[in-house]
């Protein structure tokens, strides 16, 4: 999609405009309307275009060799918005749509808060990363490659595997528990990532 958007010329700004619009009609797709098998696709597939396009504006821009502050802050605005829209579109078709005790409401309620957390403690550590990058080595640990068994051990917390999850969201019982498991390993994920990025500042300071 980046060598595409380079091929016609286009702008950074304006794949994320693109993501941005794919994004924001999964989500409001899925909190609007009764989750029906060919809804729940179109949902799916349109999140995983915005996932895309969300990862080909950086790409472009270091293609072009036009990466700006404008444009990175653009890009995690929108990111932000997401994280904090997502759980709550799970949490409104939950509601209208699913025949659920309370208690279930938890969940999406819970997720929102991982995502959120996680989002920020992330963007925060990658921004302080920069800010301190050649003045310690210890803080900069963890920028390197990633192994094949780091990379499948997180896969449950990729967000593009999230967007496959919602193609299952017409079949009630399964997506509450495939949402419940993705939950249960951004939780773990984000309570050794916390302390591991905390044990980074610290050493620095």
């Amino acid at each position: 999609m980046a060598a595409i958007a380079f091929v016609l010329g286009t702008t950074p700004n304006k794949v994320t405009g693109v993501s941005a619009a794919f994004t924001f009609s999964g989500i409001i797709l899925i909190a609007s309307f009764e989750p029906v098998w060919w809804l729940s696709m179109l949902a799916a597939l349109l999140l995983a275009l915005g996932y895309a396009l969300d990862s080909a504006d950086g790409q472009l821009a270091r293609l072009q060799g036009k990466g700006s502050a404008a444009g990175e802050w653009l890009d995690h605005v929108v990111d932000a918005i997401k994280t904090a829209v997502l759980h709550l579109a799970v949490l409104i078709c939950w509601y209208r749509f699913y025949d659920l005790d309370e208690r279930m409401y938890l969940l999406p309620i819970a997720f929102q808060v991982v995502a959120s957390v996680l989002f920020f403690a992330m963007i925060l550590t990658d921004q302080l990363r920069r800010l301190n990058r050649g003045k310690s080595e210890h803080f900069l640990e963890g920028q390197g490659s990633s192994s094949t068994a780091y990379s499948l051990a997180v896969l449950p917390t990729d967000y593009g595997l999230m967007c496959v999850v919602f193609a299952l969201l017409f079949w009630h019982e399964g997506f509450i528990v495939l949402y419940a498991l993705l939950l249960a390993a951004n939780s773990g994920f984000l309570a050794l990532a916390l302390v591991k990025w905390f044990r980074e500042v610290s050493r620095h300071v």
